[in-house]
């Protein structure tokens, strides 16, 4: 199971860390954020590989967004920068182990998803 926590209210210019947890075992695959605004569709913001320890971000947080591991391969942790009012949205992790390169973006192929935690952007 995965926990996420940190999102909250922040002003247009702000930052927020989000935190996914695995309550059991350790991660392995990719482990993915999420977001999904009002009206909108699921879509890929980051993704880290746990061999190689590789990230991968969507264009649109490229450069503001930061994916990071904990060694004990038990937490994965999103620092947002620079937040705008369209990365308002309703933030997700979710584990996918059976990804590849050519998938990890897809949302559909993630297994285990926590439950969700809002981000609001004031302008």
């Amino acid at each position: 199971q995965l926990q996420a926590s940190g999102g909250g209210l922040v002003q247009a210019g702000g930052s927020l860390s989000l935190h996914c947890q695995a309550s059991e075992g350790t991660f392995s695959g990719y482990t993915g954020w999420f977001r999904q605004a009002p009206g909108k569709e699921r879509e890929f913001v980051a993704a880290i590989r746990w061999s190689g320890g590789y990230t991968y971000y969507a264009d649109s947080v490229k450069g503001r967004f930061t994916i990071t591991r904990d060694n004990a391969k038990t937490a994965v942790h999103l620092q947002m920068n620079s937040l705008q009012p369209e990365d308002a949205a309703i933030y997700s992790c979710a584990l996918c182990r059976t990804c590849f390169l050519s998938s990890f973006r897809d949302f559909r192929q993630y297994n285990y998803w926590g439950q969700g935690t809002q981000v609001t952007v004031s302008s």
